[in-house]
């Protein structure tokens, strides 16, 4: 796969180091889309592989953001798609980001958005789920549709329920109490209940356990970019090392502790002054990684 200023994964399994073009800067790496590419690449080998589950959870989490994160200029830079906000939101927590993200039935992320941290879940969901594109290996167009969608009360909208309908996905959303009692006022008129598969509903934990996976990189628990393009690139990041540990992660614990192998690796360097040049290995914390591990003992 030629990607330019790929980072290139070499050595044996749990070691390896990524090999950039020092000429580009983490900032021009997340620009040029250099990461979403190389993510997309990963998601079209495993679903050649048949590797990735179709029921899709939708969800967001709110990231609080470092003091530091604020300060960049009011606009985005000309000829960059960075948001005039920077996604940065002020609420009485003070700055935050909110990361809006589809993932499979296994956990992993499938399309990543940031926004600012008080924008609701609704008015992003075409957006997230005009990001799932999977290629594929051979001719064909790549994948966009899922075959189901799991979300929470807060996607519960005829916007999204007909958005879903048209495009022959079916949706699994509860119903919010308000929205009931009111097609219930309404008698006759108000209509059928929307169909809702209580079973089905009980798999939306996936994208609860894929949002713990992406925080316990320190980087993405607690924002520190102030580029919110930089900011998603580090979240791609974090996505493909999640995506590249699929094939690892089959193997027993005994196994990988008989290697002395941490299958946990490490994200460096992804701040706008520094090289994008990073060692994923199997020994070592730096404290000035932004992507540091909060909790290295534990395994997403």
């Amino acid at each position: 796969m030629e990607v330019p200023h790929v980072l290139a994964l070499a050595g044996p399994a749990g070691r390896a180091r990524l090999v950039p073009d020092r000429s580009q800067t983490a900032a021009q790496v997340a620009v040029d889309g250099t990461w979403e590419r190389i993510l997309a690449a990963v998601l079209a080998a495993a679903e050649d592989a048949d590797d990735i589950g179709w029921t899709v959870s939708v969800d967001s989490t709110v990231c609080r953001a470092h003091q530091h994160a604020a300060g960049a200029r009011k606009k985005g830079a000309p000829g960059r798609t960075e948001p005039d906000d920077h996604a940065l939101g002020r609420s009485r927590g003070g700055l935050s980001t909110k990361v809006h993200l589809a993932s499979d039935d296994h956990a992993r992320p499938l399309a990543l958005r940031v926004t600012a941290g008080q924008a609701g879940d609704a008015p992003a969901f075409e957006t997230v789920r005009a990001a799932i594109r999977v290629p594929r290996s051979g001719p064909g167009r790549p994948r966009t549709r899922p075959d189901v969608v799991l979300a929470d009360r807060a996607y519960s909208s005829r916007a999204i329920r007909n958005h879903l309908r048209r495009r022959g996905i079916r949706a699994v959303i509860p119903q919010p109490s308000d929205q009931i009692n009111h097609r219930l006022r309404r008698g006759r008129i108000g209509g059928r209940p929307p169909a809702f598969d209580a079973d089905a509903y009980k798999q939306r934990n996936t994208v609860e356990r894929c949002i713990n996976r992406l925080k316990q990189w320190r980087g993405l628990a607690m924002r520190t970019d102030k580029l919110a393009i930089a900011y998603q690139a580090a979240l791609h990041l974090a996505a493909i090392l999640i995506w590249a540990r699929r094939q690892p992660a089959q193997r027993s614990t005994t196994q990988r502790a008989s290697v002395g192998q941490d299958p946990v690796p490490m994200i460096c360097s992804t701040s706008l002054n520094a090289s994008p040049m990073a060692t994923v290995s199997s020994s070592g914390y730096s404290s000035a990684c932004p992507l540091q591990r909060t909790n290295p003992s534990l395994t997403p």
